[in-house]
């Protein structure tokens, strides 16, 4: 067994990855606070071909320091927007046909596995603060609950890491 080498991966130019069908999936990053998990995000979102990301609250936008360190390159190849009101957001997506599903412990929640895609559906996921977690006011407006079953000690998963397995398995659903 060897590693590929870059040549071989054949992974698109930024053009050609602009122009190609994406996933109908977007995230909304709710008040997140440090630039390392936005850049994150940005390259997880490049890796699955998400559609779309929005920033809103205090969640540090392009250029920044921290998010360029850890997205490499993907602020280029992803679409982004900024929002003030991660509320409103959730109603403009909604408004365009969205599901738009908080990825947060909650009563009423989907465990991820038991997650089902259904045809034809676009899916926002909003994924909150790494202290507060997705606001109750953003909570109180989102269709649905996803939770990444755990079973350590620790109550949750850094921002980053979860937005990676969230990520994986609804592309997952979509694509296979």
């Amino acid at each position: 067994m060897r590693k590929l080498k870059l040549q071989e991966l054949n992974r698109p130019d930024i053009d050609t990855f602009k122009a190609q069908p994406k996933a109908p999936v977007v995230l909304v990053l709710d008040n997140i606070r440090s630039g390392l998990n936005v850049g994150a995000a940005f390259r997880t979102a490049d890796a699955f071909a998400l559609e779309h990301i929005h920033l809103c609250g205090i969640t540090a936008r392009p250029p920044h320091r921290e998010i360029l360190k850890t997205a490499i390159g993907a602020t280029e190849s992803v679409s982004w927007s900024y929002h003030e009101d991660t509320v409103a957001a959730i109603k403009q997506l909604q408004g365009q046909g969205y599901t738009v599903l908080a990825v947060e412990q909650a009563d009423e929640r989907t465990w991820l596995q038991e997650f089902r895609w259904q045809e034809d559906q676009k899916v926002a996921l909003v994924f909150g603060n790494e202290v507060e977690g997705v606001s109750d006011a953003a909570m109180e407006q989102v269709d649905g609950c996803l939770e990444v079953p755990q079973y350590g000690t620790k109550h949750s998963l850094n921002i980053a890491v979860c937005v990676g397995v969230v990520c994986w398995e609804v592309t997952r659903q979509w694509r296979f």
